[in-house]
């Protein structure tokens, strides 16, 4: 029998299982050096980043995975980890800032290819805060909206934007930064009402837009008949604003979890801090100091692929996490300004 501090507790959401999808080999800073006729040492020390995954070939062009392929093979690999069988997923949720078409939405072909029919299916347009937006939906919907288990996923093909054929010999380092910082990739977690598979209780959540008479950091325009033809680039970021932004912001995040949550930093055994890239990266977690707690980064190895990032800090979560541990995760989206995360406990 329950007693009745524990019938009066808020239902608690958890992660059951976890996976993730990266396209092809990864792509070494010699090799994109090469392609793209850049200096491999200004990669190497401005970006930070090691390797990146491409789901097109760099040489020919093709378009080898979509970004709905990534994701149903997230999906997929996430399911089995649970544990649970395909027809207990009750819905399926996606962030992303790069979905293979406008109309129909990506979330509805992942469906599709996982077999899943009958099911209300939602697609976030969100970039790097977007998985975590995917997050907070799929808590709701198992804590309160007579679901028991989901599917959450986040993913992002950004190559689709690279021009190969550009010339960069003269480009900016602003306009330079999106061809190295970027690569694509794809993760999932099953979410359900009760504790199963990896049983991660997800104890907290944070959205927050703060953006406010803020210009952009990042604008991703699409192009339709009437300006498909235009000079301007499909991407633009202001690096300069988010260098001196994000750091700020992530601290900010850090702390106002750990008040929401009511713990202590010396409480949390893992950080999963931002992954804008490799080099800004050492330079957050620095930051948010908390040197007792072990760092779980990826995007030196996998590059930025956007809302598939925090899956796969999750993956590499769940071969260290021990029961009674704890986690904290901390997202920033740039393009206009969104504060995110999340905490973790095994149990």
């Amino acid at each position: 029998m329950q007693s009745p501090e524990q019938a009066s507790s808020p239902p608690i959401a958890h992660l059951a299982g976890v996976g993730t999808a990266l396209p092809g080999d990864p792509v070494d800073n010699a090799m994109l050096a090469r392609t793209l006729g850049v200096n491999e040492e200004w990669i190497d020390v401005f970006i930070g980043t090691r390797t990146r995954h491409f789901a097109r070939d760099l040489v020919s062009g093709e378009v080898r995975w979509s970004l709905a392929d990534l994701c149903a093979r997230a999906a997929e690999q996430a399911i089995s980890d649970s544990g649970l069988a395909p027809d207990e997923i009750d819905f399926v949720v996606m962030g992303t800032a790069t979905p293979d078409h406008l109309m129909p939405a990506t979330v509805n072909h992942v469906a599709d290819q996982l077999g899943l029919d009958q099911i209300p299916t939602y697609q976030l347009q969100s970039g790097c805060a977007g998985a975590v937006q995917a997050l907070e939906l799929g808590r709701t919907l198992v804590t309160g909206g007579g679901h028991r288990a989901g599917l959450v996923i986040g993913g992002d093909v950004c190559s689709k934007h690279l021009d190969l054929g550009r010339d960069l010999s003269g480009a900016a380092p602003s306009d330079l930064v999106n061809y190295v910082l970027f690569g694509d990739g794809a993760g999932a977690a099953v979410v359900t009402s009760e504790a199963r598979g990896q049983r991660l209780a997800l104890r907290g959540v944070l959205n927050r837009f703060t953006g406010l008479g803020r210009e952009p950091g990042q604008v991703i325009d699409w192009f339709g008949l009437a300006d498909r033809y235009d000079d301007r680039q499909a991407v633009r970021e202001d690096y300069k604003a988010i260098e001196e932004s994000v750091p700020v912001m992530a601290v900010e995040i850090l702390w106002e979890l750990l008040e929401d949550l009511d713990w202590s930093p010396e409480q949390v055994d893992f950080l999963l801090p931002p992954q804008l890239s490799g080099r800004m990266t050492r330079r957050i977690t620095e930051q948010l100091d908390l040197p007792d707690a072990v760092e779980v980064s990826c995007v030196a190895d996998t590059g930025n692929n956007g809302n598939a990032l925090p899956f796969l800090q999750l993956e590499a979560l769940l071969g260290k996490i021990g029961p009674g541990q704890r986690a904290l995760a901390v997202a920033v989206e740039s393009s206009k300004w969104i504060k995110s995360g999340f905490a973790l406990e095994k149990i």
